[in-house]
């Protein structure tokens, strides 16, 4: 199979023919072999029986049925575990990213062997307090990851290999950060194209502004775990270490400092105690023990959680 749609989607009843027709006309006029996974998110319109009745009159698309609402980053995961196309493309289902953009897509993929490219949507039809606070969210996530190219790291409109999708794992809100996800996973050669961004035709936007506190948190979590997720003790130990040697050496200093009064000034009525600084002394080498015991445990359970990427399924056409 050439081609592997992903859509994840939530209250997008009105938008999901003309979609499903708009991709249908692509397909069929590149003559590629593909498939549609529509991933309803737990919506709470008629998204679900518009998906079935799509499905009922074109076998290529699927569908997946959330019981709740988990968020993009699930539908995504979902979606990706599921596809058999060699290329895998992503995209919103509210009509703001193009279908006619997947041909050359799936040619940047196939011809240039790109592991990823990702769309820029270089014009957009947003209003100011939202293009400002992405430009400023995009400028700092090509700074952390190091990924210099790219200029749109959310948008929906992706296309991937398929070993890609199969080997990272979307969770939480990870979505926005797919390219940094492959780039830890090995898959460094990214690329971008800039792509048509067309105004919302129904309904209304499912984001607030919260997306972008909520991002960078994300963004330094990813930072975290790239750089220490297997080794948690690098950082905890490193830390606690420094805090526990900076402490002892404080209470050395001060045991000296009541040494040195005892026996060159004959003062012997200040204790040890009566110092704050002997108190801080105590409280870096507390810390520093806590962060390093921390560490260790760190070691011990970094990435066993079970059932983080478990959903509960409604419902599933296949």
């Amino acid at each position: 199979m050439d081609i592997s749609v992903v859509v994840p989607l939530f209250n997008e009843a009105e938008s999901l023919p003309e979609l499903a027709a708009w991709i249908e006309r692509v397909m069929n006029e590149h003559n590629f072999s593909y498939e549609v996974l529509m991933i309803d998110d737990g919506s709470t319109d008629d998204s679900w029986q518009v998906i079935k009745e799509l499905s009922e009159k074109d076998p290529c698309i699927k569908g997946v049925q959330f019981r709740r609402n988990y968020g993009k980053s699930p539908a995504l995961h979902t979606g990706f575990e599921r596809v058999k196309g060699d290329v895998v493309i992503t995209m919103d289902a509210d009509l703001q990213d193009s279908p006619d953009e997947i041909p050359e897509l799936y040619r940047m993929i196939t011809e240039e062997k790109y592991d990823l490219v990702s769309g820029w949507k270089q014009k957009r039809y947003d209003p100011l307090s939202k293009t400002i606070p992405t430009k400023l969210f995009n400028a700092t996530a090509r700074k952390v990851s190091g990924i210099k190219n790219l200029h749109d790291f959310n948008c929906g409109l992706k296309a991937y290999r398929r070993d890609v999708v199969k080997h990272i794992e979307v969770y939480g809100d990870m979505h926005r950060y797919i390219p940094y996800l492959a780039k830890n996973a090995g898959f460094d050669k990214i690329g971008e194209k800039v792509v048509k961004h067309q105004a919302r035709k129904y309904g209304k936007s499912k984001f607030g502004l919260d997306r972008f506190v909520n991002g960078y948190l994300d963004l330094m979590t990813l930072w975290f775990q790239s750089k220490f997720g297997v080794k948690p003790m690098h950082f905890f130990g490193l830390l606690g270490s420094l805090m526990f040697i900076i402490g002892l050496i404080s209470v050395i200093v001060v045991g000296a400092v009541k040494l040195y009064n005892m026996h060159a000034h004959n003062i012997y009525n200040h204790l040890v105690t009566d110092s704050p600084y002997f108190y801080l002394a105590l409280t870096c080498m507390i810390l520093g023990t806590q962060l390093f015991l921390t560490g260790f445990l760190g070691e011990l359970i970094v990435r066993n959680s079970q059932g983080r990427n478990h959903y509960e399924i409604e419902e599933e056409i296949k």
